[in-house]
């Protein structure tokens, strides 16, 4: 173990020059890479994160699927949701599918959906 140390204490001291150096022989001498070590180390780490999420979901985004048979109907209700412009909002529903809006709360972007889909469009939450 004390060897281990005065290894951490000796690679304390190097400059980022040194370093680099270092891990450039590391790679050859070992035939890695270090990028793929990160990678790697990385990997585990990623995937305990998104095991964790077993919290409720706080913020939703509302997703316009398709306009359906009413597109002006569509149009002005991503006017009123929205605030754009009758070119912006008219752009936005023919270019479904298509956030409308990010970052909402659960009870904001299920008014919003029931707005849209009165309006005859289609809508997902995310």
């Amino acid at each position: 173990m004390a060897n281990l140390e005065k290894i951490v204490e000796d690679l304390s001291t190097l400059t980022v020059l040194e370093a680099a150096e270092l891990a450039k022989l590391l790679e050859e001498k070992w035939g890695v890479s270090a990028a793929a070590a990160v990678a790697v180390a990385a990997g585990p780490a990623a995937g305990a994160a998104a095991a964790a999420p077993a919290e409720e979901q706080t913020e939703f985004t509302v997703v316009l699927a398709a306009f359906g048979d009413k597109k002006i109907e569509v149009i002005k209700e991503v006017r009123a949701v929205t605030g754009l412009g009758l070119k912006e909002a008219k752009d936005l529903v023919e270019a479904a599918p298509k956030p409308v809006k990010e970052g909402v709360t659960k009870e904001e972007a299920e008014k919003i959906k029931a707005a849209l889909e009165k309006a005859g469009a289609k809508v997902e939450l995310k």
